[in-house]
């Protein structure tokens, strides 16, 4: 399983997963940091195989009714 942390959950959650032997990654830390729209998000985690995670309800929204691959928890 690859994850990719949205900008509002805590880094420490991400770091929990690679502990865990889950590769994550903090949004933070890529594209265009706590910038990055929900789209490039989704595009990103689309390409490169990751399952979202966030707290974000419009992310959600869009995700189901633009129907992207990228599953989001």
């Amino acid at each position: 399983m690859k994850v990719l942390c949205d900008v509002h959950i805590a880094k420490k959650v991400c770091t929990f997963f690679q502990n865990n032997g889950v590769e994550a990654v903090h949004v933070n830390d890529i594209l265009d940091s706590w910038y990055t729209s929900d789209n490039k998000i989704s595009e990103y985690a689309d390409t490169h195989g990751y399952t979202v995670v966030s707290k974000d309800k419009d992310f959600k929204n869009s995700h189901l009714l633009k129907k992207t691959r990228t599953p989001i928890l």
